[in-house]
């Protein structure tokens, strides 16, 4: 479901981060809901309605028709996590999905994706880089008149 192969630019990503640890090793990794549930802070219903959606689909069943996540599993949802971060909304991260399924043939359009996601949330920093600096000035006023001598009437 997620890409495993980064693509390279040349340049360091400096976001870039290694995915959490799995908790079991490949070969071993068949997680049940609630498993999933407490690795990742999603609940149950949550899991299940990302399935519904088309967020989380061909999730593995056991024989009693249980849930069997993999490791493959908790990596998407860990990037699924990161999108959500964002603010990209649930309709482009489906659309996104999708498009991984669909293969190779779409990274354009994934790209094209991440990219009007990245330029979404470079504006947020900048007002919220531009709040910060009108809550540091009001700090900075408080402190100094704190800091002021008191004047003698």
């Amino acid at each position: 479901m997620i890409e495993s192969t980064p693509v390279r630019t040349g340049r360091p990503d400096a976001c870039a981060s290694a995915p959490p640890p799995h908790p079991r090793p490949d070969g071993q990794d068949r997680y049940t809901i609630s498993e999933v549930s407490a690795w990742t802070g999603l609940t149950a219903h949550t899991l299940r309605w990302y399935e519904r959606i088309g967020l989380m689909p061909h999730v593995d069943r056991s024989h009693t028709g249980q849930r069997r996540f993999t490791n493959r599993d908790l990596d998407w949802l860990t990037f699924v996590g990161k999108l959500r971060l964002t603010g990209m909304p649930v309709a482009d991260m489906v659309r996104y999905a999708e498009l991984v399924r669909e293969g190779e043939h779409t990274f354009e359009e994934r790209q094209e994706l991440l990219e009007s996601t990245r330029r979404d949330v470079r504006a947020r920093i900048a007002e919220l880089q531009d709040t910060l600096a009108v809550l540091d000035y009001k700090i900075d006023f408080y402190a100094g008149a704190r800091r002021a001598p008191e004047r003698t009437t």
